[in-house]
């Protein structure tokens, strides 16, 4: 392996080829490797926002997989949810380019630089890298940084190239893609079930995160999750807990309180001793200890608690979560990510606070085996919603061999509808929401449309 600047490429390779490359994570892996001089282009079935910023950068993109796509490339980047029968693929084998999974990719580019934290978990992983990242620019530091979300502080992207000294990245443990990366220090929010196409059991995801800790020196872990603190019985390294209304912990969060905007302030003690006090400006219960999570990084990473604390008012969450979208007819719109059972309550909860009115939540599941697996867990995640509206489940890389349907889930919620299409869930909205009320469309497929009609 050579190194290119900050790169680690193939030997003999000056050019990559990223198929799916507008995805958030592939595309910012693209957009950095060119701007480090390095020829750079990609295929997707999707001609969009991305594809054009892309191109405007100098990439080239190529809208559907052909094999000819890949001439004049030497190496080629994929992803987990390409099939190895892709033309791309198929044609980068039989010519002997060499095809590096995203994850390995972004484990040998990671190793050019000093101070890596890894921030790992089911839930909450893009929010509290952007918080890390936030803490760290907003107080004088350059890190680099690769998110799995956009966010309006790194200038509306999802990437930032700074210093070799800090990665601030996020660690998706999907099929095990973390255990590619190289975390000095590993940042662990949570472990629940999820991903029941790849992982079969809870034991099996406690092994995961355990592998991915014993990677890390220090592992900074939230001590409220029983299932968190126990894939880490085992770990060797210095270890640091944070969570809230527990002083065993190291950072721990209280007096925790809604102030006249919906939004939560609480004061955070190190070892027993205060050291600040926050105000957040994103919504939700979760983002409390979100906070608390990026605040005690900064800390340990020599950053003064009461700055890194000012830092969190101006945190302004990221891309599609809670996220503010815009108001029409006195009806406030939301759009948001969430698509576990746990993180809906988590969202429906902040977004409770904020609303004046009825709550509507617009759901579209995300893929046939996360709904049939986890089911009843989902049944039972609408209870804040006023009015619960279903669209039908987004398949992403699957087939339905489930036999399941959004249908199945609003015959089990009370007073849950479903409808087929987005125009006719934007039109029953126009005809029943009312002035004060909030509508959020959720889930991390294509629902985001429905907010884009309900503001036409």
């Amino acid at each position: 392996m050579k190194k290119i600047d900050r790169f680690i490429l193939p030997e003999g390779a000056d050019s990559v080829f990223f198929i799916g490359i507008c995805g958030i994570s592939m595309s910012s892996l693209a957009s950095i490797t060119h701007k480090h001089g390095i020829k750079v282009g990609g295929s997707d079935t999707n001609d969009g926002e991305m594809a054009a910023k892309l191109r405007n950068e100098g990439i080239e993109i190529f809208i559907g997989h052909s094999a000819k796509n890949l001439v004049g490339y030497d190496a080629v980047v994929y992803t987990a949810a390409i099939s190895p029968d892709n033309p791309e693929m198929v044609y980068a084998r039989e010519n002997g380019l060499p095809c590096i999974n995203r994850a390995d990719y972004l484990g040998s580019l990671m190793t050019a630089y000093t101070n890596r934290i890894g921030v790992a978990g089911m839930h909450g992983k893009s929010s509290v890298t952007g918080m890390i990242a936030h803490v760290f620019i907003d107080n004088g530091r350059e890190p680099t940084v690769l998110n799995g979300a956009k966010t309006a502080e790194l200038g509306g992207g999802a990437y930032r190239i700074g210093d070799r000294d800090g990665f601030i990245f996020e660690a998706c443990e999907y099929k095990d893609s973390f255990l590619s990366f190289h975390p000095d220090t590993a940042v662990l929010l949570n472990l629940e079930m999820d991903h029941v196409d790849y992982f079969h059991s809870l034991d099996q995801i406690k092994q995961s995160f355990a592998k991915y800790a014993d990677k890390a020196h220090t592992v900074v872990a939230c001590g409220n999750d029983r299932n968190l603190m126990d894939s880490l019985k085992n770990y060797k390294g210095r270890l640091i807990t944070y969570g809230v209304n527990d002083d065993t912990l190291d950072f721990y969060g209280y007096d925790i309180k809604e102030n006249e905007y919906g939004y939560d302030t609480f004061k955070i003690a190190y070892k027993g001793d205060e050291i600040c006090s926050v105000e957040l400006s994103v919504p939700g219960e979760h983002n409390v200890v979100n906070a608390i999570a990026a605040i005690a990084v900064g800390v340990l990473h020599g950053i003064d608690a009461k700055n890194a604390a000012k830092s969190m008012l101006t945190f302004k969450g990221v891309n599609r979560r809670n996220e503010y979208k815009g108001e029409r007819n006195g009806i406030v719109i939301y759009d948001d990510y969430a698509h576990h059972p746990s993180e809906i309550k988590a969202s429906l909860h902040g977004l409770k606070k904020l609303c004046r009115g009825k709550l509507w939540c617009v759901y579209q599941p995300h893929t046939y085996s996360r709904t049939a697996g986890l089911f009843d867990e989902f049944c039972q995640s609408f209870g804040e919603a006023d009015r619960v509206i279903f669209a039908e489940i987004y398949a992403a890389r699957e087939q339905n061999t489930f036999g399941i349907s959004s249908k199945d889930l609003a015959n089990r919620v009370d007073g849950a509808v479903f409808f087929e299409t987005f125009e006719e869930i934007a039109e029953y909205i126009n005809n029943n929401a009312n002035e004060g009320d909030l509508v959020v469309s959720m889930g991390a497929g294509d629902v985001f449309k429905v907010h884009q009609l309900l503001l036409k």
